[in-house]
């Protein structure tokens, strides 16, 4: 069963082939046997799924129900669960659970969607390659030695070994699209306020944004049609009617036209990945599509202005985890600056205090003129660029990763060098536009990942590209040995 995509499954389902009991067990089963040596998942809601499943079935059995009714999914642990625990991979948040869903959640529950589980992720998102866990580093299926992305490293890696059929994900600096890409899955990062924020936990609040993580684009289109729209809940919600995503996956892609720019295609790309990429866009100009060469001048500002404006929201927003209200508390403070203190050094690891800090110093009085308002500034120059090529084409295509997945430990100690791994995925937050990245073959025997960048609200015009490349290629099927 676990070789079916999502929508083969809800077709399956629909049919009575199976019920969504057997099959929701089938993965549970796939769980416990093979992700103790991933560790993909946090919690594994094995009893609640089986509930959801039987309600899932009845319903089926009625002839009624969504797309997705009695599908098994998991949750990226960033997302608040009604009485399960929401930790956000972090030691701050190990004894919090959520007294309610994530809008998210509650979309994909109240459509028959059945919840395996919680899957692992850097601490607080704030991670490339989910070694910043409390929890541990998860591994990547293709490679064990390597590592599978991040921060929604544990979705990614559960989808591509087949330890469920769809996850949800967060991109804040390409967080959905660089996992997907290193563990050769299909990720979405919606366009900026396209899908609700509320009870996600926030690490960047003008860069955050929740999408579906899948084997496929036609599964991608699937979930996004339940997951957006506007909540009243989200201040940053955008209120703009929510389309069909899956009626427009078979329209030609005849005339359409694709821009590569060059900054993406220079001395920074492993030729490893080039090469690929290169096969890739050729393939859709065999599907009609027309090729041009772009520029994005203002590409190598992306990381040091995201670093700037990232660390900045995260200083403002962690700062309610004090010890007092809810999450770790130190033992037997000696007084009230003590908790605060120890509560927030014992309770954070390394690279959320360097992100704390460099955020705290670059909005101090003396240095916010100087570093947070110029990035803001530089923020602008970056989405102007996309304005102004996004006149001149239909999308934006180009590398997801400059480089496959690197070794477990190999950029531990050099941060810059971990930060360099989103170079290519940044400045699409920055600007608040959507992105995509698809399988598109593979460098040393590890996932190559094509991104493919859109104007606002044309993640149709994105998931059709992607299915109609999907369509002619296999490399989204492929299987990690031994899964």
């Amino acid at each position: 069963m676990h070789h079916k995509s999502l929508a083969e499954l809800a077709s399956a389902l629909k049919a009575r082939e199976f019920s969504s009991e057997e099959l929701t067990q089938h993965y549970l089963k796939r769980i416990e046997r093979l992700n103790e040596d991933l560790n993909s998942f946090i919690t594994v809601s094995t009893e609640e799924a089986l509930k959801q499943a039987k309600a899932a079935d009845a319903i089926l059995q009625s002839g009624e129900g969504s797309s997705i009714t009695g599908i098994p999914l998991a949750h990226k642990d960033i997302f608040c669960t009604t009485g399960v625990k929401t930790s956000c991979g972090s030691k701050m948040l190990d004894n919090f659970t959520a007294p309610y869903n994530a809008t998210v959640v509650s979309r994909l529950k109240t459509a028959g969607a059945v919840m395996l589980g919680k899957t692992n992720m850097d601490e607080f998102a704030m991670g490339s390659s989910n070694e910043t866990s409390f929890y541990g580093s998860v591994k990547n299926p293709w490679a064990h030695d390597r590592v599978p992305g991040g921060s929604s490293g544990g979705s990614a890696a559960a989808v591509a070994a087949r330890l469920t059929p769809a996850a949800t994900g967060t991109d804040t600096g390409g967080s959905i699209r660089q996992p997907a890409a290193l563990c050769g899955i299909t990720g979405l990062k919606p366009t900026y306020g396209r899908v609700s924020r509320y009870g996600m936990i926030a690490f960047a609040s003008s860069l955050d944004q929740g999408g579906p993580m899948a084997r496929t684009a036609q599964d991608a289109a699937l979930l996004l049609n339940i997951m957006a729209g506007f909540d009243e809940r989200d201040s940053t919600s955008v209120a703009q009617d929510v389309p069909d995503y899956t009626l427009s996956l078979e329209e030609s892609i005849e005339g359409v036209r694709i821009g590569l720019p060059k900054e993406y295609f220079d001395e920074n790309l492993n030729p490893g990945i080039a090469i690929p990429i290169e096969a890739a866009i050729k393939e859709f100009e065999r599907l009609g599509a027309q090729i041009r060469e772009i520029s994005l001048p203002n590409t190598k500002l992306a990381v040091p202005t995201y670093y700037v404006v990232a660390p900045a929201e995260c200083s403002s927003n962690l700062s309610r985890y004090d010890g007092t209200r809810f999450g770790y508390r130190c033992d037997n403070p000696k007084d009230l600056l003590d908790l605060y203190c120890r509560s927030r050094g014992e309770g954070f690891g390394p690279e959320v205090k360097r992100r704390i800090l460099i955020g705290t110093y670059v909005l101090s009085a003396g240095y916010y003129d100087a570093y947070y308002l110029k990035a803001q500034k530089l923020r602008r120059l970056i989405s102007d660029d996309f304005k102004q090529a996004l006149t001149e084409v239909d999308v934006i295509m180009g590398p997801t990763s400059p480089t496959p997945a690197f070794r477990l430990g190999e950029k531990s100690d050099d941060p810059v060098a971990m930060y360099l791994a989103d170079i290519y995925t940044i400045n699409v937050n920055l600007a608040g536009l959507p992105a995509l990245s698809i399988p598109a073959g593979f460098a040393q025997g590890l996932p190559v990942g094509l991104q493919i960048i859109g104007n606002y609200f044309s993640e149709s015009r994105l998931l059709n590209l992607a299915h109609r490349y999907q369509q002619v290629t296999d490399w989204h099927d492929r299987i990690p040995a031994g899964y």
